[in-house]
């Protein structure tokens, strides 16, 4: 009889397990959605590539669900109330480590709302000025700064934009003042630097290169760890002596919170497979996007995690707010 007993309590425990190993095997049994927060530009080329290549190895569409709006928020707020069932994921962007910081009342947690799958890619950012500014360094266009007494300008992509914030971590790393000029996105900025409407703008690497080989724009560092190809002889701001001020927009994916881990696992590495292809990295170089991803899902959230903490420094010390 005490055997039976045990054979029975010792049946039970392992049948959890193997119900999930059959599951997951099974998953996914429908098409997927994939939101992505952003109409245009590199996410929705991302959603695309991303889409396309994890049908092909689940086996299952992946609908692309368009949701722009208030810098990614509506997306991610939609994504986040979704079931947990591992049939809903997101396009996570750079805006998604900033915008609770700049939110009065947040409607989602950046950390706690969503499982990470991983890092997707990321695109490089530069600082560029007019070449009618005198300055052809970051220490020259600092000391600008602090001689012009509050009249160096930039622009930006609109209050709370990654180019706004990275001009208030340059002003804040060499104690200056600047007048911020934002507009209705970064392209509009961009386009206004180059008539001399502004100053000086943080834009990503793609967007400027025509303009600085035509001498339309000048380039002064790229704010990343490594120079990038297109422009070899821009410094990066490390070489410039500022390493702080690093700028990546960034690109990933995850879930709800609360996806089974194995269903998480599986994302994961199929992502990866595709993300990695030489067809996909070329792809994407060809219009300025590197194909980065996470070793794991946990590295992907401690990367968030971090993005959060370090932007919400400048932000509260620019005391910029959207709502």
């Amino acid at each position: 009889m005490n055997c039976i007993r045990w054979f029975f309590v010792a049946t039970v425990f392992l049948l959890p397990p193997f119900t999930q190993t059959a599951m997951a095997q099974t998953y996914p049994v429908k098409p997927l959605r994939l939101i992505a927060p952003f109409p245009t530009g590199a996410s929705q080329i991302l959603a695309h590539m991303i889409s396309e290549k994890l049908a092909e190895s689940l086996g299952q569409p992946v609908v692309v669900d368009y949701r722009p709006g208030s810098g990614g928020n509506i997306g991610a707020e939609v994504a986040a109330r979704m079931p947990p069932d591992g049939y809903t994921l997101v396009i996570l962007s750079a805006s998604h480590a900033t915008n609770i910081s700049m939110s009065k009342k947040p409607k989602y947690d950046p950390v706690k709302d969503f499982a990470p799958v991983s890092l997707a890619a990321t695109v490089p950012n530069l600082i560029v000025v007019h070449p009618s500014l005198p300055v052809k360094t970051l220490k020259e266009l600092a000391a600008l700064g602090r001689s012009s007494s509050g009249k160096l300008t930039f622009g930006s992509g609109g209050v709370g934009s990654s180019n706004h914030l990275a001009s208030e971590l340059f002003a804040s790393i060499n104690k200056i003042t600047m007048v911020h000029v934002p507009y209705k996105g970064a392209s509009i900025a961009l386009t206004n630097i180059l008539s001399g409407e502004s100053d000086m703008v943080v834009v990503t690497v793609p967007a400027t290169i025509p303009f600085i080989q035509a001498g339309r724009l000048r380039g002064l560092a790229v704010l990343d760890t490594k120079r990038v190809p297109q422009l070899p002889q821009l410094p990066t701001s490390i070489e410039a002596g500022m390493p702080d001020l690093q700028l990546t927009t960034w690109y990933g994916v995850a879930t709800p919170a609360g996806v089974r881990s194995d269903l998480i696992t599986r994302l994961h590495k199929d992502l990866v497979a595709g993300m990695q292809t030489n067809e996909v990295k070329q792809r994407l170089a060809g219009v300025g996007i590197d194909a980065a991803v996470s070793a794991t899902p946990t590295e992907f959230g401690e990367y968030i995690r971090a993005e959060v903490t370090r932007w919400a420094k400048v932000i509260r010390e620019a005391k910029i707010q959207f709502d």
